[in-house]
């Protein structure tokens, strides 16, 4: 099987969000966890790879980035999508932009657009700004992201000072009348030498206009919705065979461990509703943490039915976060966290859990490389971009899912487990 579409993800909770909606076609789609060190074999006709680039710095993010396009061309695909947060996150330096201009350099191509809406999920964008529910991106929650704090709603703002080349806007006025109008749009600002495009998108017809306006430039760039429709245009006019691999899921034990670095509006929600249940529950201090290590929730978690589907959580509220962050440092808070989250993880699989469900963008980078996890197979979607995704880990067969913090209703680390077999 040639690869029809080449993506890659910024971080691994935005990648299985990606492919869990790449995977509604049914056909077979195939996450990577890095650059894969082989070559290409096998490869699917959806090819994600999920980096750690989020918040690298920027001349690293942009080689990793570079990297996997290099492979991903390798498997055969001519046609490129870039994911990243659907709240834009990202500072002044990158890595958005810097990332997109490299793809763009490496692909010959003069204009990419730029569509992180994901209607589904409350994101959406007119006249350029970027909302979060009703809420504009810097009056969201979002203005206290630990590591990236969203204060500007504009989209066109926030990556002029990221890019090197003109940035404009195709408005929500164009997009309603059609892929055509669109894609004259587009010609009209590429006469123009505007390279980077944002586009304004509220709802799902909306995506669909984009996608087919869009399906044939070398490097669409946006959150993972703009890419839902694709897999049904290829479909159609020949580009995906009808007869291509379909997805497969296998059966697995009940031992089951949550757990959640996420500090995210939803997933303190999510944490609460959780706990409340009377599941078995234990909560990390990053203070205490640096102090004595994470021996004391290994022991916990050693104690523990792992059928009783315990969970360890670092999730709290931004006070909280704030005040380890002024000890320990924003990147010491965080490493702390994963560094006991991936090890747990790792106690957990080899005490009998075969479903891991994680919380967190980077405590799931951390966890999946913890668990020495190097490609997934994407399965059936928990919430809107989220799938459980199924691999092998330590020789055993496991179920995994990555939720990204704003993801998912409040009872989602519940509806999770009713949804893999057993």
């Amino acid at each position: 099987m040639t690869t029809v579409l080449g993506c890659i993800a910024d971080d691994f909770t935005g990648a299985t969000d990606l492919a869990g909606l790449l995977a509604r076609s049914g056909v077979r789609v195939s996450l990577r966890i890095g650059v894969p060190a082989a070559p290409p074999s096998d490869p699917a006709a959806f090819e994600v790879i999920a980096l750690k680039s989020r918040t690298a710095p920027v001349a690293e993010a942009v080689a990793e980035c570079r990297a996997a396009l290099a492979w991903l061309q390798d498997a055969g695909a001519r046609r490129f999508f870039w994911k990243y947060c659907s709240t834009f996150d990202s500072t002044a330096e990158g890595n958005i932009g810097p990332v997109a201009e490299a793809l763009m350099a490496d692909l010959d191509s003069d204009q990419t657009i730029y569509c992180p809406a994901f209607p589904e999920n409350g994101r959406s964008i007119f006249m350029g700004n970027l909302f979060v529910g009703r809420q504009p991106l810097a009056e969201s929650p979002m203005k206290d992201h630990p590591l990236t704090p969203m204060r500007d709603s504009n989209l066109m703002r926030l990556l002029e000072p990221q890019v090197t080349r003109p940035v404009g806007l195709a408005d929500r006025l164009t997009v309603a009348r059609g892929p055509e109008a669109l894609r004259a749009e587009l010609d009209a600002l590429k006469a123009r030498n505007v390279a980077h495009v944002v586009v304004d998108a509220v709802a799902n017809e909306d995506l669909g206009v984009i996608a087919e306006a869009c399906r044939d430039m070398p490097l669409i760039t946006g959150g993972s919705a703009v890419a839902m429709p694709l897999p049904a245009l290829y479909l159609a006019d020949g580009t995906l065979s009808a007869d291509a691999p379909k997805a497969t899921a296998p059966r697995l034990g009940t031992g089951t461990i949550v757990l959640s670095g996420s500090c995210s509006a939803m997933t303190n929600k999510q944490v609460a509703d959780y706990t409340s249940r009377g599941v078995p529950a234990f909560q990390l201090d990053p203070l205490a943490l640096a102090e004595s290590g994470p021996q004391r929730a290994l022991d916990w978690l050693a104690s523990q039915n792992l059928d009783a589907a315990p969970i360890i959580y670092a999730t709290a509220n931004p006070e909280s976060v704030r005040a380890a962050q002024q000890k320990l440092g924003v990147a010491g808070a965080g490493e702390i966290v994963e560094a006991t989250l991936s090890a747990c993880a790792v106690a957990a699989r080899d005490a009998g859990a075969r479903r891991v469900i994680v919380a967190g963008g980077e405590t799931s980078g951390a966890v999946t490389k913890a668990l020495g996890v190097s490609q997934l197979d994407i399965g059936a979607e928990i919430a809107p971009g989220v799938p459980w995704t199924y691999c092998r880990s330590g020789g055993h067969q496991i179920a995994l899912t990555l939720k990204s913090g704003n993801f998912g209703t409040e009872t989602f680390f519940s509806d999770a487990q009713k949804m893999v077999k057993s």
